[in-house]
């Protein structure tokens, strides 16, 4: 595991120099298949790339801060004004598409399209991140490219499709990974990952549980669709009757992230520390809001200090769009006076990237459960999902805290049910995977009080992203007309 990053340093290099050659697309071969590079050193490149677009300053992880009122600006710095103006032009975090499709996606697509029953274990888990990128990019645009998508020179204006057509297909998707996994372990000479899956070490069970907790995501986020109730009880009974069930520990791409240049977990070399030890600037101009301390201070939450750092002049927000720092008081919000993201999520250098966090599948769990799709206590999920959370951050006293009687904390006391799983998911992907909490908030509009920025000239907040201006340019014959980005929203929130 030490050695990957300086393998696939090495392997970079070489990918670069080909792709730049003249002559690289004129040879006799797939270019999709790639002959020269063995899948072990292909997957943990791919996972890496994962990483980054989840978790390196304005990545997904970033955004779903932004949006959903965790995450501020202190003083002196400009940081954030296109999020707090919700400005989402073709530019606006377009690495969100650019990058999956042309970085991390193309990636996975050369584990699937190797030849060989041996590489059934590789091919499958290339299905398994595929479907869970997709997904993604399904929530955060709509209509994308899916069925022509990743053939490179062979269809580089790949058709867009229905986002609908493609969650069906995602979950059929991963159902072949499944199965593909469990026929491999009958194939003889099969190759098994081993320190090159920096997620499961090579447990092939592990992956069927996170294929199956990712269909547990896209059944639940479209389990309100009307007409759709039949099919997702049919897709959760075969989940049932395959028996790997879910996930029960947090999904982390770790491939050997150290304190040395370039190796940095990719959250803590964006919003943590240099390799020198200096804060970044993203650390310094990033806070909290005083929403969420508030909320958090109100239930007596013992994940507060862990989410954001307590200065010595106690808990100190600052609202989202706020331009005069310097009223009331001169210099009160200055990086070393507000509370800063928390040792909880910025745990070192070394720290893996978490892709989906075990807090997230059991409160998706309650919810299929409190819909009457799967036979859990809805209750004990709920609570398993809240100890799950706080065992992530480092934080006690989870029991404590979800036994009081306090709406949306403690499971009795709240009278909308849904309401509390979707606001304790919100805390429990917070700084971690929150973009999944902006998609929870268009689907549910919970939490209902989030604010809204005080530089929005809109009523709410947006709840797609505009398709990116390399789109625009490069595959306008096929690009659908760009939707409201504030009022037209994703399939499974209509």
């Amino acid at each position: 595991m030490k050695n990957i990053l300086t393998t696939m340093k090495t392997l970079l290099v070489l990918l670069v120099l080909g792709s730049c050659s003249d002559s690289y697309l004129d040879v006799n071969t797939d270019p999709n298949n790639p002959l020269t590079v063995s899948p072990n050193l292909i997957l943990p490149v791919a996972l890496n790339y994962t990483a980054g677009i989840e978790e390196q300053d304005r990545g997904q992880n970033h955004l779903g801060n932004m949006f959903m009122g965790a995450w501020s600006q202190s003083d002196g710095f400009s940081w954030y004004n296109d999020e707090f103006l919700y400005l989402v032009t073709p530019s606006f975090y377009q690495r969100i598409f650019d990058t999956t499709y042309g970085t991390v996606l193309k990636q996975y697509k050369g584990l699937e399209v190797l030849e060989g029953a041996e590489y059934g274990n590789y091919q499958a888990i290339s299905k398994i991140m595929q479907s869970m990128h997709f997904q993604i990019l399904v929530d955060t645009y709509g209509n994308v490219p899916y069925s022509e998508a990743l053939q490179r020179g062979a269809n580089p204006t790949p058709k867009y499709d229905d986002a609908e057509t493609i969650y069906d297909g995602l979950v059929s998707q991963l159902t072949a990974a499944i199965n593909l996994i469990s026929a491999t372990a009958d194939v003889t000479g099969a190759l098994v990952p081993s320190d090159d899956d920096g997620v499961f070490g090579g447990d092939m069970t592990k992956w069927k549980q996170f294929a199956n907790s990712l269909k547990l995501r896209i059944l639940v986020r479209q389990s309100d669709l009307a007409g759709k109730s039949a099919y997702i009880q049919e897709e959760f009974n075969a989940i049932n009757a395959e028996g790997s069930g879910y996930m029960t520990d947090d999904v982390m791409i770790n491939i050997g992230y150290s304190q040395t240049e370039s190796q940095q977990n990719p959250k803590w070399n964006g919003l943590g520390e240099d390799v020198s030890g200096t804060k970044t600037l993203t650390n310094n101009a990033t806070c909290a809001t005083p929403y969420v301390l508030d909320r958090l201070t109100d239930t007596n939450d013992g994940r507060l200090n862990l989410l954001f750092e307590e200065p010595d002049t106690g808990h100190l927000g600052v609202v989202q769009g706020l331009q005069e720092y310097d009223s009331p008081v001169v210099d009160q919000y200055v990086p070393d006076l507000v509370s800063n993201i928390g040792p909880g999520i910025l745990r070192g250098p070394d720290q893996g990237a978490v892709i989906y966090t075990a807090a997230e599948a059991y409160f998706n769990l309650a919810e299929a459960a409190l819909k009457g799709f799967i036979a859990d206590d809805a209750q004990t999920m709920y609570e398993s999902g809240i100890t799950a959370s706080f065992d992530y951050l480092g934080a006690s006293g989870a029991s404590t805290y979800y036994a009081q009687n306090i709406a949306t904390v403690g499971w009795d006391a709240s009278t909308d049910k849904l309401e509390a799983i979707i606001v304790q998911k919100w805390l429990g992907v917070m700084g971690i995977n929150a973009l999944q909490s902006w998609f929870d908030y268009n689907r549910t509009g919970y939490p209902s009080d989030v604010p809204m920025s005080l530089l929005s000239t809109k009523p709410n907040r947006p709840v797609r992203l505009a398709y990116p201006s390399s789109e625009i340019t490069a595959n306008s014959n096929n690009l659908p007309t760009q939707q409201d980005v504030f009022s037209s929203k994703i399939f499974w929130a209509n």
